[in-house]
């Protein structure tokens, strides 16, 4: 399990979190101070931080500092003692992954290390993992975007990926990532939507020493981190304009300029884009630059949703059920020909993600090993099946705590941007507001 480092000069504070954590398989370790936090940092062997901001000796800022000379730093999230949100945007901009207000709630610090972990696992430098085997299917829309990805993976040209919500657009980056002479390097991956304007431009490109407020060392950007690889950057579209001229200079010229730098530094990126908006569209709205557009759409992939390629939702759902099933530890499950038949009806506007997140409740929820029609209509959400009645009896609270998760999940993932989190489930926004008020989730 990972060893995360709780550095708190507060002893009640760092050995109730110790406790929480242990109970739940983590390893941990302790520092008193700052110079003891990154004394134990150098030896290596951290796989995350909980990081007080204020501390003798050394605060939480100067360890941040200390991390941004290191290569392969671990995620830290910080505590705040008072929600200040200059120090957080400051601790943001320094490298931490996230911050919370002391003391923090035990579900809301095991959400964040969970999703801090995962993080360091996707963007890590060196990672190259294999196409995921959720890019299966024998159909014949499959079938072309398979020969699309070969074709473009041998060449150096920048694509831009276009699909819905949930069709696996990050599947087909990585799969042409791996494919391509490029594979041995890192694939740095940017989610344009979770990153808040004001920190974009210095994510991306990295800033120097003194380049404002807080910026106390040299940092390297996402696009410095990808050299010699590919960056991927999902959901393109809502990149802010203010940053496109920028990003338009590194793809023509192959240089970027860190924030509060006087000169270029080179970069060797290819770079990969994915939206599921209307470029065009925002161009003549004005939100989107026309010449970055024609940058970034050399070549374009169109990704099937799956109500385009029915004969792979049988052989998609079997696959999401046993590794649900194997991850919870439930064995046996076994999805009836008359559940597949119901499933390949259905319209799926959420795609894979959707069928996916399906199978996992069924997994989870389901009373019998064998999912049959009847299990799945009960649990597979109004806006698919739209005569589905509301769980009821004594499934209902289970149901509604595995929503209540599911969504608070998804709101940490994009830092509580709810416009994006309902992008990502498929859902409305309004019906989304509506559901977290329901579930106690308002903001």
């Amino acid at each position: 399990m990972p060893r995360i480092l709780i550095a708190d000069d507060e002893a009640n504070l760092r050995s109730t979190l110790c406790r929480m954590l242990r109970a739940e398989g983590y390893r941990t370790l302790e520092a008193r101070d700052g110079i003891e936090a990154v004394s134990l940092l150098r030896r290596g062997g951290i796989d995350a931080v909980v990081l007080d901001l204020s501390m003798p000796r050394l605060d939480g800022f100067g360890v941040l500092a200390a991390l941004n000379e290191e290569e392969g730093a671990p995620p830290v999230i910080v505590l705040t003692a008072h929600a200040s949100l200059e120090h957080a945007v400051r601790a943001l901009r320094e490298g931490a992954w996230d911050f919370l207000e002391k003391p923090p709630a035990s579900e809301a610090i095991l959400l964040r290390l969970r999703r801090a972990l995962e993080n360091a696992g996707r963007e890590a430098e060196a990672e190259n993992a294999p196409p995921s085997m959720e890019m299966i299917g024998e159909s014949p829309a499959m079938k072309d975007l398979a020969v699309a990805i070969e074709r473009v993976a041998a060449t150096p040209a920048r694509v831009l990926i276009l699909g819905e919500n949930g069709t696996g657009k990050e599947l087909v980056a990585r799969a042409i990532h791996a494919s391509s002479r490029r594979a041995a390097g890192p694939m740095v991956r940017v989610n344009c939507a979770a990153l808040p304007a004001d920190l974009f431009e210095a994510e991306l490109f990295g800033h120097v020493k003194g380049a404002f407020t807080g910026a106390v060392n040299h940092r390297r950007g996402r696009f410095e981190r990808a050299s010699g690889g590919t960056l991927f950057l999902d959901e393109i579209g809502e990149i802010p304009l203010a940053v496109q001229p920028k990003l338009l200079r590194a793809l023509e010229d192959g240089e970027i300029e860190r924030v509060g730098s006087e000169g270029g530094t080179p970069v060797d990126v290819r770079v990969i884009a994915a939206t599921n908006r209307d470029l065009p569209k925002r161009v003549d709205e004005g939100l989107f630059r026309e010449d970055l557009y024609y940058r970034l759409e050399v070549v374009t992939i169109q990704v099937p949703p799956l109500r385009d390629r029915p004969g792979d939702i049988a052989r998609l759902a079997r696959h999401f059920l046993d590794a649900a099933a194997l991850e919870i530890g439930r064995s046996g499950l076994i999805l009836e020909a008359e559940g597949e038949a119901f499933l390949e009806e259905q319209s799926w506007p959420g795609n894979v993600r959707q069928l996916r997140n399906l199978m996992e409740r069924l997994a989870i929820l389901a009373p019998t090993a064998r999912i049959d029609r009847d299990a799945i209509e009960r649990h597979l959400g109004t806006r698919t099946h739209a005569g589905m009645p509301p769980a009821a009896g004594p499934l209902a609270p289970a149901v509604a705590l595995f929503e209540e998760r599911f969504i608070r999940d998804a709101l940490a993932r994009h830092r509580g941007n709810v416009a994006a989190t309902a992008r990502e489930l498929g859902f409305e926004r309004s019906s989304l507001y509506k559901k977290m008020k329901a579930l106690g989730l308002e903001r």
